[in-house]
């Protein structure tokens, strides 16, 4: 059985998790076709590390690839469900490059353009990030955006990450070396913005 105890408690097992109108779980080999139906379009893998998915396959394997990263005790990725919706996949969101030794983590995420500007992601990375910092005991989390991926970063400042620097050719990407902006949220400014917004990390109507 695996288990994390470097945060507040231990993690047994892949951890569900659930929001008011979601439920993060784990992702198994039959939600591959959810995958694919998204990744085959351009407009979800235009700043992503990988190219539009012209087979099955290909979403077959990056769903074991991230389970293994689970198991080597290197991330998460949990599968995003709609709970009025029944068990579609419809976008996946989670950690990777966990370092235990150094307390810190970066986020990742993507979603099927039909659920976009519903905010979906800004309501699930909000238990994404209670989970990195009270479950797991994270003191950093990070995101490495794409310049030019404008929604990606102003979700990221709306729940409170700051941006630190502009890395140029960073990332060899797509045959070609990409520039990226670095985003972090510390525990003590995830702790304030908790203070400041009643238990939220951004201001709700």
């Amino acid at each position: 059985m695996q288990c994390y105890r470097k945060g507040a408690v231990a993690v047994k097992l892949f951890p569900q998790l659930e929001t008011e109108r979601f439920i993060l779980r784990k992702l198994t080999a039959e939600d591959a076709g959810d995958l694919f139906q998204y990744f085959s379009n351009d407009e979800v893998t235009k700043y992503y590390d990988l190219d539009r998915f012209d087979s099955l396959r290909q979403a077959e394997e990056l769903i074991q690839n991230w389970n293994i990263r689970y198991l080597e005790r290197r991330g998460f990725r949990w599968a995003i469900t709609v709970k009025s919706e029944g068990d579609r996949v419809i976008g996946t969101c989670g950690f990777h490059n966990w370092s235990q030794e150094h307390y810190k983590a970066e986020i990742g995420y993507e979603l099927d353009p039909e659920y976009w500007r519903q905010g979906v992601m800004s309501e699930v990375l909000q238990e994404i990030l209670r989970f990195g910092f009270e479950d797991l005991g994270l003191n950093r989390i990070e995101a490495f955006i794409d310049p030019d991926n404008i929604r990606s970063r102003y979700l990221l400042e709306k729940i409170g990450f700051h941006e630190e620097g502009y890395l140029k050719e960073c990332f060899f990407e797509k045959n070609q070396f990409v520039d990226a902006v670095l985003f972090a949220l510390l525990n003590k400014q995830y702790l304030a913005r908790l203070e400041q917004f009643h238990g939220k990390l951004f201001k709700t109507p």
